[in-house]
């Protein structure tokens, strides 16, 4: 079992679950976060720390949102890893919740 960052997180990229990860697994794109299901320890540390409630179990990942499993694991072999938390997006709070935000992901 790994981690999945879904579709709550973007537009929003709340970095209070980089923080608590021991072993560096959040990899950052402009406004999204993925997890390294290769890197992931299965800690669960970071699912109760993310606001948006955008993390799940790749095997809790809520229904229509499976892809985001493969989608974490791409854009981890190509994103950057963000060892240190920063600020959210500036309208952060206006998107937490939205639907349909996977139109507006930047790879």
């Amino acid at each position: 079992m790994t981690f999945v960052v879904t579709e709550n997180c973007i537009r929003c990229k709340y970095t209070d679950c980089v923080e608590v990860c021991p072993v560096d697994c959040f990899h950052e794109g402009d406004n999204f976060l993925v997890i390294d299901p290769e890197v992931c320890i299965d800690c669960a540390l970071c699912v109760p720390e993310c606001p948006a409630g955008a993390i799940y179990a790749d095997n809790d990942v809520p229904e229509g949102q499976q892809a985001f499993v493969a989608l974490n694991a791409e854009l981890s072999r190509v994103w950057p890893v963000l060892a240190e938390a920063g600020e959210p997006l500036p309208d952060a709070e206006q998107w937490e919740g939205q639907e349909d935000k996977l139109q507006y992901l930047q790879r």
